[in-house]
């Protein structure tokens, strides 16, 4: 009782936002006349067990007019029952793309909001696989709520309406207690519940072990085609390295966590389904042989007969929801588990602040990024750079040096706001806009303008400034391909991946310019011309580099180092190298 508690309690707190949005009113009427279709559907079935009845007694009785008359109400009723039925799953099928949709933009708002999606990764929480969770178990999630919902609440009320009427046809066929005159009340609607709920314990007992089973599965399949994604992302390294035969052994390997959890699953579905057939199968003829001697002592006719099997059928089918929903129960918990893990993870990355110390990153009055008493970390708290008094003047060119590990990477991602571990503050000027370039940029799928000029949104920049940008870092032949789609990351090398990146950098125009190694995969005089470019193209705009080539100090005003100080790396100490000769920056 108390994980059934827990989990509604799990289930509330995921699907309640929803009615509460401002999508609310839909989402509630919808679901409104759904449920009265499903009542309705109910409503339909008594009026059809007592149809029976009727219909039988007339077929008894030979009483044709009787049974033409029935024919035609069978007929009436069949009809509302198909009309209603059709167009309840057409209203649940509206609503549940609405929910859908909701809970998908909910979440993708959430796990991409202030960079969370990244530190999740960093954090290292269990809640793998965040495409599967907002795709698969979205959907699943909630399409199994509404039926195992309204399944629930159909068994409810039909439970309620036929166990009236199987009262009623006990007492036209009492049983009494062996050698006595004493009568069972409604002792049909006893014999059910009593069948009922030895097939719920049982059904419960064998299997319980399927939702943990499910929630492995989901997870040993994401697995699997998450490492299938990465071969394809990395095909060219692995095919340079001839790594396949090492690719294949690793996905096999994954695969075999499929193919056992799923035989595990088999053998424990093998049992249930054993169990729930035999069970299904007997409940079809129980009932009968439980009212036979009244049938045959002619106490009750065959419309009465037909009318108890049908109610007894009703009444053991609700009170056996359960036992019938057993399995898709426990792939329902299971992917409740999945999304309560995922907003859990999202919730612990987005609170990093609230819980531990963090990084200040504010902005302020000056003119300047300033760093005071900073002190980056990792993940699990070992101190990595420090840096203190630390300031980067408007227009400054710096050049920031220092063995690989060092923490250069980190130290911008601090400044980026989204490295959150360490102590400290950092200063960013109030209407300065900064713009980080990696060492490898991200470009996404789709026409190669949209991919230069991302994040800005599509029809913001004019086709002839990006072909001009383009021209520009020495891309001219992709000028004329801007409406062309493509997976730019995988048909660009990474020399003309920065490329691109830069020119991103000249239509941004960004106050403050971070280059991680940004240049590291162009040849040397390529790399001249580019700085020289961005000298000319953005003169007020601070550069910040991240590099190792001797070639580069030409280009800056100011080099600082990383110099190690036992276990942390210091910025700037020892002293920083001017650079008041460097003409060819300027």
């Amino acid at each position: 009782m108390k994980n059934i508690s827990a989990t509604l309690a799990v289930v509330w707190r995921i699907a309640g936002p929803y009615f509460r949005s401002e999508d609310k009113w839909a989402g509630r009427g919808l679901l409104g006349v759904v449920i009265a279709m499903e009542l309705t559907l109910v409503a339909i079935n008594v009026l059809l067990n007592q149809w029976q009845n009727r219909f039988y007694s007339a077929l008894q009785a030979y009483d044709l007019n009787e049974f033409v008359m029935e024919v035609w109400i069978f007929i009436g009723l069949a009809f509302t029952y198909v009309a209603v039925a059709v167009y309840k799953l057409y209203l649940n099928q509206w609503l549940q793309i609405r929910w859908r949709r909701w809970l998908t933009q909910h979440y993708l708002g959430e796990w991409l909001e202030g960079a969370t999606h990244y530190r999740m990764q960093l954090k290292g929480d269990p809640a793998d696989n965040p495409d599967q969770r907002i795709t698969e178990d979205v959907k699943n999630f909630v399409e199994q709520t509404l039926v195992l919902g309204l399944g629930l609440l159909s068994s409810i009320v039909t439970l309620a309406s036929f166990v009236v009427i199987l009262w009623g046809l006990s007492n036209k066929a009492p049983l009494h207690i062996y050698g006595t005159d004493i009568v069972i009340p409604g002792f049909l609607v006893w014999c059910a519940m009593v069948y009922a709920i030895l097939g719920t314990g049982l059904t419960h007992w064998i299997g319980a072990p399927l939702i943990n089973l499910n929630f492995e599965q989901q997870r040993y399949e994401a697995d699997f085609r998450f490492n299938l994604i990465r071969v394809r992302e990395n095909s060219e390294q692995i095919a340079l390295l001839k790594g396949e035969s090492a690719e294949r052994g690793h996905l096999l390997h994954r695969f075999g966590s499929v193919i056992a959890n799923w035989y595990a699953i088999m053998s424990r579905t093998k049992r249930l389904t054993a169990f729930t057939a035999s069970y299904g199968q007997a409940a079809t003829i129980f009932p009968y042989v439980v009212v036979a001697p009244a049938y045959f002592a002619k106490r009750i006719q065959l419309g009465d007969m037909m009318q108890t099997g049908s109610a007894f059928g009703s009444v053991q089918d609700a009170l056996s929801f359960f036992v019938t929903a057993y399995r898709s129960l426990a792939e329902w918990r299971a992917i409740v588990a999945r999304l309560d893990g995922f907003e859990m993870s999202v919730s612990s990355a987005a609170s990093i602040a609230a819980r531990e110390p963090t990084i200040g990153v504010a902005r302020s009055n000056g003119k300047a990024i300033t760093l005071a008493q900073l002190l980056v970390e990792l993940p699990n708290g070992e101190p990595l750079v420090s840096a203190d008094a630390f300031t980067v003047e408007p227009a400054e060119r710096v050049l920031v040096s220092g063995p690989s590990g060092s923490g250069k990477s980190t130290l911008f991602r601090a400044i980026a706001g989204i490295w959150p571990f360490g102590t400290g503050s950092i200063a960013i000027p109030e209407k300065a806009r900064l713009m980080m370039l990696p060492q490898r940029p991200y470009f996404p799928i789709g026409p190669l303008g949209d991919a230069v000029i991302y994040p800005a949104e599509h029809g913001t920049v004019a086709p002839e400034k990006i072909a001009e940008a383009l021209n520009a870092v020495g891309m001219p032949r992709l000028a004329k391909r801007l409406d062309e789609d493509g997976h730019w990351n995988r048909i660009l090398s990474l020399g003309e991946q920065q490329r691109l990146g830069l020119a991103r950098a000249l239509l941004h125009a960004p106050d403050y310019l971070f280059l991680d190694e940004a240049t590291a995969s162009l040849d040397e005089p390529s790399e001249g011309r580019l700085y020289r470019l961005l000298a000319e193209r953005l003169p007020q705009a601070t550069i910040v580099s991240i590099g190792h080539r001797s070639t580069l100090d030409a280009f800056h005003t100011r080099k600082v180092m990383m110099v190690k100080d036992g276990d942390i790396h210091v910025l700037g100490k020892g002293g920083e190298a001017a650079q008041a000769e460097t003409t060819a920056a300027r």
